[in-house]
């Protein structure tokens, strides 16, 4: 295939199939979110650059997309726009902007493409949809708990079956640090080694935070407690500052607060870090059997909103990986149905347009054969080409009798039927 033939590096192409499957993900997450109460954001798909800059941090920076100046500046290479980078940025502008007229809390979501400029890699794109919903303006341990029932809920109507929410807490892991006397300063380092914990081995990252300069006992017994099964173990550490005993009780309240999940599906997880500096309570990763790494995660970032630009509100929320279960499904979709009735062209065109026209009234998803070629055959083949449940033939002897060949494509079997009952016949 031609260079210019394919969509740009890091993008796709969707075709009918892969259109109807995304576009019923969306529809079935919109409605779950719309059940709990969350109303739909939709923010430009650009903003202008001074909104990103400085607000997501060095690494992120450097994957905005930036839009030229237009005119006299395109030589010079300014910009002054980027694509949107993510949902968040844009809500703290949207609450800096609108906060007074909107409600409080603020309960929304947002389901949209984002453009990252990353090196294109198996799985990794450089525009993809991203789903987020947020609660901005409450404290509330019940926000924290509503993400959770809305993101359990929009992954079971997804048909994720057997996945689990890992909890913990970031005062917590804060608490923790400061019982194993390590210094904050260099406490961001050591929770990034631990991050790894569910992809390296525990001996690796003991070498790891060797190398930090946390002492080897304590570095082992840091790893021991976090990885053990037995969560006593890490609770005594835990009860021994204050932060880590503010930080228990916060995931101990989402738990309690969630136990009409099924049983197992919330989960203390102690080496659950998540990356991101910015989360201040409760966090969580979801993890499904058949799926890699997280299709969900979030947490509380009380703080974030005024960081980037809005009031200074306590918010908390969530996001779903939908490209990621996407991907995972697409392999054992099934064809999505194609028409429900193919109409065969023998003649009388103006009658076969008013029959369609009719069933498409029914709402059946009707097709007409816009070929050249008179012969069935050649009608059928296309008929089947288009996944059609039903054919109807309507040549000479049919338009002689009044009546139409209906012809059922998955068993072969055909039925006449006069002209006027053929909308009533489908139906049945």
């Amino acid at each position: 295939m031609a260079k210019a033939a394919e969509p740009p590096s890091g993008t796709r192409d969707f075709l009918a199939d892969d259109v109807r499957r995304r576009k019923a993900a969306f529809d079935t997450v919109s409605a779950v979110f719309e059940r709990y109460g969350f109303d739909p954001l939709e923010t430009p798909a650009f903003e202008r650059l001074e909104v990103f800059a400085g607000k997501l941090g060095e690494d992120a920076s450097a994957l905005i997309f930036k839009i030229l100046k237009r005119g006299v500046h395109e030589a010079t290479g300014e910009a002054d726009l980027a694509l949107r980078y993510d949902h968040t940025v844009p809500l703290a502008r949207v609450m800096g902007t609108y906060g007074s007229k909107l409600p409080s809390p603020y309960k929304r979501y947002a389901i949209g493409p984002v453009w990252r400029a990353d090196r294109p890699a198996q799985g990794r794109f450089r525009e993809f949809v991203q789903c987020d919903l947020d609660t901005v303006g409450s404290a509330s341990p019940l926000a924290d708990a509503e993400t959770l029932w809305a993101i359990n809920d929009a992954l079971t109507e997804l048909g994720v079956g057997d996945f689990r929410f890992l909890v913990n807490s970031r005062q917590a892991l804060h608490g923790l640090l400061e019982a194993y006397g390590i210094p904050e300063d260099s406490g961001a380092k050591v929770l990034g080694s631990l991050d790894k914990l569910d992809k390296a081995t525990p001996d690796a990252v003991i070498a790891e935070l060797a190398d930090r300069g946390v002492p080897a006992a304590t570095a082992e017994s840091l790893v021991g407690d976090v990885v053990a099964t037995d969560t006593d173990r890490i609770r005594k550490q835990l009860d021994t500052t204050e932060r880590g005993r503010a930080g228990l009780a916060e995931v101990d309240r989402l738990v309690e607060l969630t136990a009409g999940l099924p049983s197992g599906r919330v989960v203390f997880t102690p080496r659950m870090v998540r990356g991101l500096d910015y989360y201040t309570g409760p966090i969580f990763e979801v993890t499904a059997a058949g799926y890699p790494g997280s299709i969900s995660s979030g947490g509380r970032y009380d703080g974030l909103v005024a960081k980037l630009g809005g009031p200074d509100m306590p918010a908390c929320g969530g996001s779903i990986g939908l490209e990621r279960i996407l991907a995972g499904q697409a392999a054992g979709a099934e064809q999505a149905g194609g028409l429900d009735v193919a109409l065969t062209v023998l003649g009388a065109e103006d009658e076969v347009l008013r029959l369609a026209g009719r069933l498409r009234a029914e709402g059946l998803r009707t097709g007409v054969y816009l070929g050249t070629s008179g012969k069935l055959a050649r009608q059928l083949k296309w008929a089947n080409d288009q996944h059609a449940r039903t054919v109807l033939i309507y040549g000479p002897a049919e338009q002689e009798a009044g009546e139409v060949t209906v012809r059922d494509m998955a068993s072969g079997e055909q039925t006449r039927v006069p002209v006027d009952q053929v909308p009533a016949h489908l139906r049945r």
